[in-house]
């Protein structure tokens, strides 16, 4: 008599792992991409992706005055190859996301607490966003989770906050476009007094250079470039300034 098997073949894809579960049993072993053959009647392939995963939860978070900021957060957070059978074990297939919820909330509120709601819409937001992601990290990665980032997006403030917070920063552009229209003119002030005191300097060495001497020798020149001309003039002077009273072509 003659047995036959039937098997089967299953495929993992990239950014995936298999596990095979044999009459209950899970294999330790990772499986990984490429076709697989088992048996149906005692085997099962377990598959579970491990490229990165964005979880975006929808929730209310608590401020340091008591408040509750509205927002919308994603989770990115990708599954320990090595952990996926602990994780099949002790969490279950797809009940990934449940566990992770529940960190992120608990961890959420432990960190927003200690900080305003107006936090949330400032460059405090990284800081937040940091501080959860370690703190769910310390909790997760034991478990086989690598949490790579939280990021809070869409935040919501109570309108009367959200209109305080608007006009604060107003504020603060009108006092930085002041500060810059301060500074043009600071600068402006200060190129008009360099620029008068370099034509102040420039007077007073022209002033100091035009003694006797050079005013004289300047007449010399005058008189010698004039005894050089062709055309006909009359010349009055006493010897030092020349001084031209009528000059005509020479004929």
């Amino acid at each position: 008599m003659t047995a036959f098997v039937a098997l089967s073949c299953s495929v993992v894809r990239q950014g995936e792992i298999g596990m095979k579960r044999k009459l209950g049993k899970l294999d330790q072993k990772i499986l990984q991409p490429g076709a697989i053959a088992y048996n149906p009647l005692v085997s099962r392939i377990i598959k579970m992706p491990i490229r990165t995963m964005n979880m975006e939860i929808s929730t209310n978070l608590p401020s340091k005055e008591g408040l509750n900021v509205t927002a919308v957060i994603s989770i990115l957070y990708r599954i320990v190859p090595d952990k996926a059978p602990s994780i099949v074990e002790t969490i279950g297939v797809g009940n990934e996301g449940n566990v992770i919820n529940s960190v992120f909330r608990s961890s959420a509120s432990d960190v927003c607490s200690r900080f305003f709601a107006k936090d949330m819409h400032s460059v405090q937001r990284a800081t937040i966003e940091k501080e959860i992601t370690d703190q769910m990290a310390k909790i997760l990665e034991p478990r086989g989770f690598q949490i790579e980032a939280v990021l809070l997006k869409n935040i919501s403030l109570p309108a009367g906050l959200a209109r305080a917070v608007e006009e604060k920063l107003e504020a603060e552009q009108d006092a930085q476009r002041m500060a810059f229209l301060l500074d043009r003119e600071r600068q402006e002030a200060t190129r008009k007094r360099i620029e008068a005191e370099g034509i102040r300097d420039a007077q007073k060495i022209i002033s100091e250079g035009l003694n006797k001497n050079i005013i004289e020798w300047q007449s010399i020149e005058a008189f010698r470039e004039l005894s050089k001309s062709s055309n006909s003039k009359v010349i009055i002077t006493d010897g030092n300034t020349p001084m031209m009273i009528n000059s005509s072509k020479g004929n």
